[in-house]
């Protein structure tokens, strides 16, 4: 008897595969885009181990990157730093990434003491001085009218001040500069004090002077009181009829 042929059942159809559901492009969103992958990794029919190894490596794939790019950007910052650093003028602190320039310092008065004065007034200006007066470190030495290469023993304001008018005390050339400013060179002469005049005797008789014997004359009544000689009788040593004010004979009786 004839047998029918045999049936076979059809082979189910596969589903249609969408792009994003690719291997290779899940393995690349893996690498470049380690969420999206993660994300498309779990979309697809791919066994749960499979998942499961996948989102750890694209994990650990994306903290790497992370981590060594915030890495790179402190290195960045390091070298804008160094560079900063590097033109900042001297005593100027390097600016930080991210962070407005601080306004410089004021300038501050150098010191320019021993320096000759044309230096010296170089120095000052350049430091942002508007006015440099120079005076002679002696009060009985003038200072010289063209003074380049006198050299200076003080200033002030002192170093380190901020700018203003500076005054400079100089000396010329192969002198020493004195303890203080505003000294005298030479010593000044001093006088011996006057001494009172102090009465003289006269001629042993006693017939020099008006009015009464002997040299001896006082200014006045306190002078003579003074020298312990008052009252002065007439013929005495300094008596005048000046200082007999009532003509009694006596000078200085009252």
């Amino acid at each position: 008897m004839y047998s029918p042929p045999t049936q076979y059942a059809p082979r189910p159809q596969q589903p249609v595969q969408r792009w994003w559901q690719r291997t290779a492009v899940i393995v690349t969103a893996l690498v470049l885009l380690p969420p999206l992958g993660m994300a498309l990794a779990w979309m697809t029919r791919w066994t749960q181990g499979k998942k499961i190894v996948a989102t750890v490596l694209s994990g650990l794939w994306f903290l790497i990157v992370l981590f060594s790019g915030g890495d790179d950007k402190g290195a960045e910052d390091d070298k804008v730093g160094a560079a900063n650093a590097a033109t900042a003028s001297p005593g100027s602190a390097a600016i930080e990434p991210g962070k407005a320039a601080a306004p410089s310092a004021a300038p501050v008065l150098p010191n320019v003491v021993s320096m000759p004065f044309d230096q010296a007034e170089k120095a000052l200006k350049g430091a942002g001085v508007a006015k440099v007066e120079a005076l002679s470190v002696y009060t009985d030495v003038p200072l010289a009218s063209y003074h380049p290469n006198w050299a200076v023993c003080f200033q002030s304001p002192d170093a380190g001040a901020g700018p203003a008018d500076a005054t400079l005390h100089l000396i010329a050339p192969g002198k020493t500069c004195p303890a203080v400013a505003g000294t005298r060179l030479h010593a000044e002469a001093t006088k011996a004090p006057t001494k009172a005049p102090t009465p003289t005797q006269g001629d042993a008789d006693g017939t020099s002077g008006t009015g009464g014997g002997g040299g001896v004359s006082y200014k006045n009544c306190d002078a003579a009181k003074a020298a312990g000689a008052a009252p002065i009788r007439k013929g005495q040593p300094g008596y005048r009829s000046a200082l007999d004010k009532d003509g009694d004979g006596i000078a200085c009786d009252k």
